[in-house]
């Protein structure tokens, strides 16, 4: 069994049939509808940083800090995260777009994603100062039973999403349907359709009024054009639990 939990935005805690804990996208202490804070996080294995966008990056070094988690990341973040005391490639797993690594039984895969990006760390919260990205990112998640999670982040709509489903054949997508610095919803049933997946989880919408959101836009375009997928819309805090057995 495995347990996904929306933090809030583009922030996911996910537990594994193992008990491993794996977060996405940590953005908790500045973000207005999470459900926890960093301090609340005990403990962590890995956690995995999309991009260099604030309110994605989030709180992720801090946390392998506190927590002695594994950082899955590109390697420009990687480095970014060496120069605030996580060691590259000790602390941190960089991957790049179509690289693969096995941490603590769990497979994870990088996967692109279409969206423009600097990287906004701490500099940008004290200065204002961005540093020079390196695109985005998205992941997909094998548990150590062989749950697959396909984890977009911030993206819009791309034709290798069907690449994705093909390849690895998710049982559930994570998908942003914001509208305004990725997809809607209406793109973001398409790539439903284009990935197949059994459960649909949306995020990155209604934490600001401009990404404001009615999943049931969602919901009527998949039971339309997908019939049999089925969608799970969670707040802030709410859990989803999944088994492939």
């Amino acid at each position: 069994m495995v347990s996904i939990i929306w933090l809030g935005h583009a922030a996911f805690k996910i537990v594994t049939d193992k008990g491993k804990y794996i977060y996405l996208d940590t953005w908790l202490n500045r973000n207005p509808v999470s459900s926890i804070k960093t301090k609340d996080i005990k403990k962590a294995d890995i956690v995995c940083v999309t991009h260099g966008h604030n309110d994605h990056i989030g709180d992720a070094i801090e946390i392998v800090k506190t927590t002695g988690a594994k950082l899955v990341c590109s390697p420009e973040i990687g480095h970014y995260a060496d120069s605030k005391g996580l060691k590259y490639n000790e602390a941190s797993c960089t991957l790049n777009i179509g690289g693969s690594a096995r941490i603590d039984g769990i497979t994870i895969h990088m996967t692109f994603a279409a969206h423009l990006t600097e990287l906004y760390g701490e500099e940008w919260l004290s200065e204002g100062k961005m540093l020079p990205g390196a695109g985005s990112a998205g992941y997909v998640i094998e548990t150590e039973n062989g749950v697959r999670i396909y984890f977009a982040g911030d993206t819009g709509l791309f034709t290798d999403m069907r690449m994705i489903g093909e390849i690895y054949n998710p049982n559930i997508a994570i998908l942003p349907i914001g509208g305004k610095y990725n997809m809607g919803p209406k793109l973001a049933s398409i790539a439903v359709k284009w990935i197949r997946p059994e459960i649909v989880i949306p995020m990155h919408y209604n934490t600001f009024p401009i990404i404001k959101q009615d999943t049931k836009v969602l919901e009527d375009y998949i039971k339309e054009s997908i019939p049999g997928v089925k969608l799970v819309v969670l707040k802030p805090g709410g859990k989803f639990k999944y088994s492939n057995t």
